[in-house]
């Protein structure tokens, strides 16, 4: 399991958050002669759970705006990348991606100043969202077909200090708790020949900073003590995780609720803007601490193991309660999931006997008529090829199936029968082939948009593949 979860870890897509550095943030870094081993252990436990969604959440904020020579990213903060087609196979950046809508990412940061999100008019009801994500990775916000309907807007996406009046034809102001934010946009796709529709409506996606807006002088940029650092997949396992999350935290405003734990995290060195000093600890307390992360990333591969919908996993800070664990879980086995009111992520890598799925078998996934995917918009089932979780490669270049999957067959009665093999079931029943790997294990997902309140309250549930060799 430790390898699988590095596994996750080295391939996920990630962000962080952005705020002005206050004097008052300066706290005084504890020595160790007021912390004993057992606690410095405890206490960093605490603060790698807590800062692994913070972290790896950097990974996306790097590439997308950081990395200059990554040739899919932005380059820039504040700068929308659209991609006009679906994943297949051959995109392997983010784990368990969708095939459903094409994405547009936008890195932000809101530390000088608001900006404007600009969507135009969607239309033939055609599903899409703009999904609002903070560097804790909490979900503050959503525009889209159901939070906001599909009528063009402007939208003002505040940092947590800005205290400004709201100009004239926005429609509505989001605040968010960091000055990084991730929108990540999703756009329905009916079939690959509407590639030039797609980027049509991406087009009209904007970010405008508010002085351009507003037509007025641009603010003095804000400085931080701790510039951003430069990725690199080791550091969430080591010391240095505690130099980047100190860098990270600056662009954060801490919540009330929090203010006793960033209190302890301070004992052991984790302090907004403060460079990590390994001097001021005696090695004792350097190998607890190390001792303490380790124990921190087993809590989370046990969470892993556990957790087989995304129903709870995804939301605001008051949908999830501080709990942090959760928190880690998500952003450990897909980040940047939805909020379930937006949609619902279901899985299993098992079959209806409990075993692991495998490419070696043959299995039918049976949904009775009362039993189909409820939902607003539209479903999708997706595999992935396991560890990598990554789109699995097949000779009909299907990587997802859905209602919307053309010439899908359902039985007289209404059922429905979706065939998992790696060869073709047969000519008559290749519309409800879903192709798994060439060996190997793999698991699947399905996918709710607009999901009804029967699966939010978590009563609906999937059928699990049924081995038919």
């Amino acid at each position: 399991m430790k390898k699988q979860i590095t596994l996750f870890l080295s391939i996920l897509i990630l962000i962080v958050v952005s705020c002005k550095k206050d004097k008052k943030d300066e706290a005084v870094v504890n020595s160790d002669a007021s912390i004993s081993i057992d606690s410095a252990r405890s206490i960093a436990k605490e603060a790698w759970i807590y800062g692994f969604p913070i972290f790896y959440n950097y990974k996306t904020v790097y590439s997308y705006a950081l990395d200059k020579n990554n040739s899919n990213g932005a380059k820039n903060f504040n700068t929308f990348k659209n991609y006009s087609k679906s994943f297949t196979a051959l995109d392997t950046t983010i784990v368990t991606p969708n095939n459903d809508t094409p994405y547009s990412w936008a890195i932000l940061n809101l530390s000088d100043e608001p900006i404007v999100l600009e969507v135009p008019e969607i239309t033939n009801n055609r599903y899409y969202v703009m999904q609002l994500i903070d560097a804790y990775t909490y979900n503050f916000a959503y525009v889209g077909s159901r939070a906001t309907g599909n009528k063009a807007g402007k939208y003002l996406i505040a940092g947590p200090k800005w205290k400004g009046e709201t100009p004239k034809g926005i429609d509505k102001v989001f605040t968010s708790e960091t000055n990084l934010v991730t929108i990540l946009g999703r756009t329905e796709m009916d079939n690959v020949n509407e590639t030039n529709i797609i980027k049509n409506i991406q087009s009209g996606y904007r970010i405008i900073p508010l002085h351009e807006y507003s037509k007025t002088t641009a603010p003095e940029s804000v400085k931080y003590a701790m510039p951003l650092p430069e990725w690199k997949e080791a550091d969430y396992k080591s010391l240095e995780f505690i130099n980047v999350l100190n860098s990270l935290l600056q662009y954060t405003v801490p919540d009330k609720s929090e203010k006793e734990l960033l209190e302890r995290f301070a004992k052991i060195g984790i302090v907004p803007g403060v460079p990590f000093d390994k001097s001021k600890f005696s090695p004792e307390i350097l190998k607890a601490i190390e001792e303490g992360i380790a124990e921190g990333g087993k809590v989370l591969e046990e969470s892993i193991s556990k957790t087989t919908s995304s129903l709870n996993l995804f939301g605001t800070r008051t949908d999830l309660k501080n709990n942090y664990v959760l928190r880690a879980t998500a952003a450990a086995m897909g980040i940047y999931g939805n909020t379930k009111e937006e949609a619902v992520y279901v899985g299993s890598m098992n079959d209806k006997d409990g075993k692991p799925l495998d490419a070696a078998n043959k299995y039918v996934l049976h949904f009775k008529k009362d039993q189909l995917p409820p939902v607003d918009y539209f479903w999708s089932i997706t595999m992935y090829n396991l560890p990598q979780r990554n789109l699995v490669k097949n000779p009909i270049n299907r990587y997802s199936i859905g209602d919307r999957t053309k010439g899908i067959k359902y039985e007289p009665n209404g059922d429905l029968i979706i065939y998992l093999q790696t060869d073709s079931p047969g000519k008559d029943k290749e519309n409800n082939w879903l192709p798994s790997p060439q060996k190997g294990g793999y698991n699947i997902i399905v996918r709710l948009y607009g999901p009804a309140k029967n699966v939010t309250s978590g009563d609906w549930k999937i059928p699990l593949p049924e081995k038919t060799n």
